[in-house]
């Protein structure tokens, strides 16, 4: 139960991590207002593993939707946030 208080501060849960990767993963219950612009500290690598629905925005720019396969490279800094689906959403985030 701990666990649960702990990862219900973030939108997301982090199924797996090692040095190399993070596999998160966004449910599809999650209330949209807990997606919100933000700015990430590294240049980022991500994965669209799986996921139906779901868009993502950078700032100035319209959303794009997310397939299966896509690869997102988001520059530290930059403001962006994902749109929620239908489904869960899973990716894979290289640092």
């Amino acid at each position: 139960m701990l666990l649960n208080l702990i990862t219900m501060s973030k939108p997301y849960i982090d199924i797996e991590v090692t040095d190399k990767y993070i596999i998160r993963e966004f449910n599809e219950n999650i209330d949209p207002i807990e997606l919100m612009w933000h700015r990430d500290l590294k240049f980022r690598k991500v994965t669209v593993l799986e996921g139906e629905g779901w868009k993502f925005q950078m700032d100035n720019q319209l959303p794009l939707e997310l397939k299966k396969g896509d690869i997102i490279f988001i520059h530290a800094y930059e403001w962006h946030r994902t749109i929620k689906g239908n489904t869960a959403l899973k990716i894979k985030i290289e640092e």
